[in-house]
């Protein structure tokens, strides 16, 4: 077996593999130009685990795999050249104390660890095995943009926040769902006292043969008002405390705050109305990431910035519909409730007195209950001032 196959040995010893496959894996290998252990791990179905326990068992040392949520501290890869690494097939992965922690292909090689000590200044060095592809990607998240420009964990931390944001938008989805509930139970209520109102003038401009039909419809108009107001009174009763206007305002800021951290201290950003909403639209305005000519994984973590910078501007466009759509359901009661004191304050004074007059009051009285709500649903949306970026479209 040759040098290059020994550090698989384990693997036979071991039975996860035989002789024949490991040779048939490496000719696999010399014709497409690539490690041995990607046609393992790719072709033959050697568990990642198991290929590091027998480079670890080869060499001595213990074993190290990637993860990219390993936060690599920036002085450790400041100034390193990715061909080097990309050569010599190492990397600083973590500071143990005073110990550099060095990912290698090769951990015995004199050449890489005379490299690698020449390289990071620390006060002492531990070798690990890695793999080449894990190797290949610590190169790739690390080394694609200055150090300071490296923000948190980069898109697993991206990711999380996507996450996060999602996670809200579906809840103002609902939130807005039951908003649009709200209207759909206004609807039945309008509906049910515009029929209480037609019986109560039919019946009150002169007797008819047709009255006990009035009757039916006086009592087909207040079961329809009933079921609306019901509808209503359950959105009502779950929305009455939270989330209030300032309560889907400061979740949505806590969800945009990694936000922050894509300005520059000093940059110069455009200022909205003075209100918490349009303050945290200062932080997507005007975002746009452009891509030179790169590799693809330095293209691939622009995007997933681009990505979250997008989302954001989702979750606060989210934010606003639903205050929106709170102000809507504040105007549509609105709007509802003059029509509907009108009506009985003009029945009351055309219509001569009757046994059903007090259903103008009831009228009036109920106009009057759906105008104060729909204000208490409509004045504090009334301040937010919408001020989302339209960069996508210029």
């Amino acid at each position: 077996m040759t040098v290059k196959l020994k550090k698989f040995q384990p693997l036979v010893e071991e039975g996860v593999i035989t002789v024949e496959a490991l040779l048939k894996a490496r000719d696999a290998a010399r014709a497409r130009g690539v490690e041995v252990e990607t046609v393992l791990l790719k072709e033959f179905g050697v568990p990642r685990g198991a290929l590091l326990a027998a480079l670890s068992r080869h060499f001595g040392c213990e074993s190290i795999q990637y993860d990219e949520r390993l936060p690599v501290p920036s002085h450790l890869f400041k100034g390193l050249k990715s061909d080097v690494l990309a050569r010599s097939q190492w990397f600083p992965v973590m500071m143990a104390g005073p110990t550099a922690v060095i990912a290698a292909v090769n951990p015995e090689s004199r050449a890489v660890r005379s490299e690698a000590m020449g390289l990071i200044p620390a006060g002492a060095y531990e070798f690990r095995v890695a793999l080449a592809e894990d190797i290949q990607w610590y190169i790739q998240d690390y080394l694609h943009a200055r150090p300071e420009f490296l923000i948190g964990i980069e898109r697993t931390g991206l990711a999380f926040w996507r996450n996060t944001m999602a996670h809200w938008r579906t809840r103002l989805a609902c939130y807005r769902t039951d908003l649009a509930s709200a209207r759909t139970g206004l609807a039945l209520l309008r509906w049910g006292l515009g029929i209480v109102a037609l019986s109560d003038a039919l019946m009150r401009i002169k007797a008819h043969p047709l009255k006990p039909f009035y009757v039916l419809m006086l009592l087909a108009g207040i079961g329809f008002s009933t079921g609306g107001l019901a509808a209503y009174v359950r959105v009502r009763r779950s929305r009455m405390s939270t989330p209030g206007e300032q309560t889907l305002v400061e979740v949505t800021g806590a969800t945009l705050h990694f936000a922050q951290d894509y300005h520059l201290e000093g940059a110069a950003r455009k200022t909205l109305k003075g209100t918490m909403l349009a303050r945290l639209g200062d932080f997507v305005t005007d975002y746009s990431t452009i891509l030179p000519p790169s590799p693809a994984s330095k293209e691939r973590t622009h995007l997933a910035r681009e990505r979250n910078m997008l989302a954001a501007q989702r979750t606060l466009a989210a934010c606003y519909r639903t205050l929106f759509s709170r102000a809507r359901t504040g105007l549509a009661f609105i709007r509802t409730g003059i029509s509907f004191m009108g009506l009985g304050f003009a029945m009351s004074k055309f219509l001569r007195p009757g046994p059903y007059s007090f259903l103008d009051f009831f009228l009036i009285s109920a106009g009057f209950l759906m105008t104060v709500d729909g204000f208490l649903w409509y004045l504090p949306v009334r301040k937010e001032k919408y001020g989302i970026t339209r960069n996508i479209s210029e």
